[in-house]
């Protein structure tokens, strides 16, 4: 029987276990990929304002808000699977998060009043979703000049990608691959 929960690693709700539903496309971040992740961040995640445009299970989104982060706006297409994130964040004694049941590419392509430090881009695979999120995110005022991206895909992120796609100037600052997910830090700078 497959085993649909994931625990979280550390900060308040350390040891925690969180379900989430079967659904295409959906895999939540993998533990020792998250703690990689949190490691990366180090202590840059207290008091941070993230976005999560492809919520899926909220395993990082939670993570944060478990290590202190401000606010987390979470997004959401899939009705089931939002329906279990809501569910899972009823239980926090915290009002950190925001939940939407949008498209995250509708959703982005509207105007943004206050940017956010922190970017968890983990699209479903093989649907190009990378590019376009990153141009919606640098073009609708969701990123500032040191807001860090993290992304998680089916394929290396390169510079060229990058530069392509952000109106920014931005350094890949850590990356790796672990089976066939790869994944990465990016810092961004204002051109």
């Amino acid at each position: 029987m497959k085993d649909n929960t994931f625990k979280i690693i550390a900060g308040n709700l350390k040891g925690r276990k969180f379900n989430f539903p079967d659904a295409e496309g959906l895999r939540p971040t993998l533990g020792k990929t998250r703690e990689t992740l949190f490691n990366w961040l180090q202590f840059n995640i207290a008091d941070k304002t993230i976005i999560d445009p492809f919520a899926g299970s909220g395993a990082l989104s939670l993570e944060a808000i478990s290590r202190g982060a401000k606010k987390v706006c979470l997004i959401e297409k899939n009705r089931i699977v939002f329906k279990s994130l809501e569910s899972n964040f009823k239980l926090l004694d915290t009002f950190q998060y925001q939940l939407n049941n949008s498209d995250s590419i509708i959703f982005l392509d509207k105007q943004n009043n206050s940017p956010f430090d922190l970017v968890f881009l983990d699209p479903p695979f093989n649907q190009n979703l990378i590019p376009i999120t990153l141009e919606l995110l640098s073009q609708k005022n969701y990123l500032h000049n040191e807001s860090q991206i993290y992304i998680e895909s089916e394929f290396e992120i390169t510079p060229k990608l990058l530069e392509n796609h952000l109106g920014y100037d931005c350094r890949i600052r850590k990356q790796k691959k672990s089976g066939n997910v790869h994944y990465c830090l990016i810092s961004l700078e204002v051109i």
